[in-house]
Parts: C-alpha cells; structure tokens; sequence
C-alpha cells in the first residue's frame, strides 16, 4: 500500500527544495496553500484551538472575517498561474459555512490543482459536497463524541447533530468518484474508553481512513503529556486493536496518538516549510503554518489585503526570515520533523555525496 501520510513528499519537488535557502537566487511558487475562507464556525468545540486561551494559535484571530468572493477568486487565478500543486481549505472557522465554497472548488476543479478540506461535516451536503466527492482528492472531518449525546457536549450542538453529520458522510462515500474520505478523531479524558467502539462505527460507516490524534490543551509539551497520561495506555491498546481487526485494503488506521516532544526548542533559525505550505487567513494575511495562524507578532509573513498573492510571493525574499523558529516557535510545530529533514538535505557536503 502507498503512503498517504508520510514526511517525504516533499523530496519528489528537488527544484523547490534547492530554491529554499536566503542565497539561492530566485523564489519558487508554494507547493501547497491552505486557505482559511471565514474563521465563522457553525459548532463550538470545547477544544478548538483557534479560541483556546492557553495556546497562541489564533490569539489574533477575528470571527466574522471571511474572505470576500472576488479576492477568493482572484487568489485561486493566482495559484493556478503560479502552478501551485494543491489547496487545502480549512479553519479557522467552519470551511462550508463559507457561502463561496462551492464555486472555490468548481473553479479549482477546472485547473490541474489538488483540493482537499478539512470540516466538522455538519454541511457536507448538497451541491458543495457533490463536488467535493466528484472532483476532490481528500476530505476528512473532525471527531469527538461517539454518540449524540457526547458530540452535543463536545460541540454545544442539538443531540442529532451527530446522526446527521453521520448521515452525511455515508451519502459522501456513495457520491464519491476517487475523494478519500478520513476522520481525525480527537482523543481527551472523556472518549478515552470509547475509541474501538467508535473506530469500528466509521468503518461500517464507509470512511477509509482514521486518524487518531490527541487533544491539544496547552503550549507546554509537559502538560500536555501529564494530561493524557491517565489514559495514555488505554488509548494504545485500543488502536492496536482496531489496527489488528479492523485495519485492511479499505480501511487505514494512522496512529497519530503518541507522546508529544517536551522540548519544543527549535535549533534551526529559518523555517524552509513556511515557502512550501503557507496559510492564507480569512483576515487576507498571509501565515507561516496552521500552527501559527492569526498570530500577528510572530506567524505573519505579510498581507495580500491590498495587493494580488503572486506579486506579494514573487516580491522580497528576505519576508521568508523574519520568522526565527529558535526564537518565535517555542510551541508544538506540525512542521518541526519535516523542517529538520529538509535543512539537513540542503546542509550535505556536497564534496562527499557520491558516497551514498
């Protein structure tokens, strides 16, 4: 089976990967962007992120921005222009509250650019979800609760909320022509004993792909592993579990529920991964990564509010530094181990690479 999340891909583009450093002449396009259309959100997770005091992820952040129609579609002209390889859209706030989504993803649909999204699935329906299905790569909604009542409690919605959005994705798989439909369930204290049962409900469901990730409740790595530590090992076993009954040819479990690095120091003054998959936010600026995201101080690279994108990336490479991760990203990175790999490719001796 092929690889779908693995740290390499980005070794397939060498020309971009050797554009990167501040002497390499000339900038090259992102190879992937995502697009955060509206920070408006139609669920009100207890964990979000984007609206969580104790994490710098989107302490910025403006609920009623959204990206106005005309400059959403002047972006995508950019992207198509610039031979940008794929686009995610996600929050922010709730990517199919978006009134725009539909023709967004008509329009990519109708270039050689990948889109993808991630939701929380309560509008996946209707016109916006059929061209997901019939012409998106990947899509994967986010979980919690394992019934109606726990989902309602994890996102202050009606009890049905959940059969609906269940709902939802079983009608997305029977529209779906080749778009990977995946769940990132989110693990805390109170579905920790529910995790196979759930697992084995989204694959009767239809989805292909699980992936099991840990809550997020702080900046500090400690903490976080302090929190999961009660059911850290009843967690594990479960997806091992589910990994050994229920994993197969249509149904991949990727365990993403493991310890967090304590130590969130990076060694490494310049971020390569900020060139290749940048966010651009609801507010029009443009962000080094989703963990950064409506950080103003530390997470902007710049703004494209009064400018196009392709003449802001184009223009003044010195943009790329100004963000020092050993000083500014002392704070989980979803990008850290790439980032890693990548500068130490670009720092080989190039007098002794014969000897492979």
């Amino acid at each position: 089976m092929s690889l779908l999340y693995t740290k390499t891909k980005i070794f397939h583009f060498t020309g971009k990967l050797d554009s990167l450093p501040r002497q390499s002449a000339g900038i090259k396009p992102p190879l992937h962007i995502r697009i955060k259309p509206t920070n408006v959100c139609n669920h009100n997770c207890c964990y979000c992120a984007y609206r969580s005091e104790n994490l710098q992820l989107g302490k910025d952040m403006v609920v009623k921005n959204s990206i106005p129609r005309d400059k959403m579609f002047e972006i995508i002209d950019d992207l198509i222009e610039m031979g940008v390889q794929a686009v995610t859209f996600s929050g922010g706030g709730e990517p199919f509250c978006y009134p725009y989504l539909a023709e967004a993803a008509e329009k990519l649909a109708a270039s050689p650019i990948q889109f993808a999204a991630l939701t929380n699935g309560a509008n996946l329906k209707g016109r916006v979800a059929e061209v997901f299905a019939r012409h998106g790569t990947w899509l994967r909604v986010s979980m919690d609760g394992w019934d109606g009542p726990s989902y309602a409690s994890y996102r202050k919605v009606k009890t049905d909320e959940f059969d609906k959005v269940m709902a939802n994705m079983k009608s997305f798989k029977e529209w779906a022509d080749s778009c990977y439909l995946g769940v990132s369930f989110i693990i805390d204290k109170n579905n920790a004993a529910h995790v196979f049962e759930f697992i084995q409900r989204l694959r009767d469901t239809g989805v292909d792909s699980v992936k099991v990730s840990p809550c997020i409740i702080d900046n500090d790595g400690a903490a976080n592993n302090r929190y999961h530590q009660m059911f850290f090992e009843q967690v594990r076993q479960q997806v091992a579990r589910a990994k050994e009954e229920l994993a197969g040819d249509h149904f991949e479990i990727y365990d993403a529920y493991h310890e967090l690095d304590e130590k969130f120091t990076k060694s490494y003054d310049w971020c390569p991964y900020l060139q290749i998959l940048p966010v651009i936010g609801a507010d029009l600026n443009v962000y080094s990564c989703q963990d950064k995201a409506y950080n103003l101080e530390q997470g902007r690279i710049g703004s494209i509010r009064d400018c196009r994108f392709r003449d802001f990336w184009f223009t003044n490479k010195a943009k790329f530094f100004g963000i020092n991760p050993s000083r500014h990203c002392n704070h989980h990175c979803v990008a850290n181990e790439k980032n890693k790999l990548v500068l130490e490719y670009l720092n080989a001796d190039t007098r002794h690479l014969g000897f492979v």
